[in-house]
C-alpha cells in the first residue's frame, strides 16, 4: 500500500491510498453528510459543499473511471477500481 497525504490551509486532510486493485481517496471535510454532494463524471469527482448560505464546488481528477463515492461522519471516501 502506498499513501500520500495533503493538508490545506484550513488543516483539512486529504489522503490517497493505493492498493493492488484500487485507489482510495479520503477527505476529512468537517461537514455533516447532508451538506455534501458528490457527482462522478468520467475521471472527475465534483464535490459540492453547502455551509450556511455559502456553496463551494471542488473538482478532483481521479486516476480512473470506475469510481464510487460515499460520505460518513464528515469523511468523503472515493474508491477508484484499477
Amino acid at each position: 500500500m502506498d499513501t500520500q497525504q495533503f493538508a490545506g490551509g484550513n488543516e483539512r486532510f486529504i489522503r490517497r491510498y493505493e492498493y493492488d486493485d484500487s485507489w482510495v481517496i479520503a477527505a476529512d471535510t468537517g461537514l455533516d453528510d447532508e451538506s455534501l454532494d458528490v457527482d462522478i463524471v468520467g475521471t472527475t469527482a465534483i464535490v459540492v459543499a453547502e455551509t450556511g448560505d455559502r456553496i463551494t464546488e471542488t473538482e478532483l481528477e481521479l486516476p480512473g473511471e470506475d469510481a464510487s463515492a460515499e460520505t460518513k461522519n464528515g469523511v468523503l471516501t472515493i474508491t477508484v477500481q484499477k
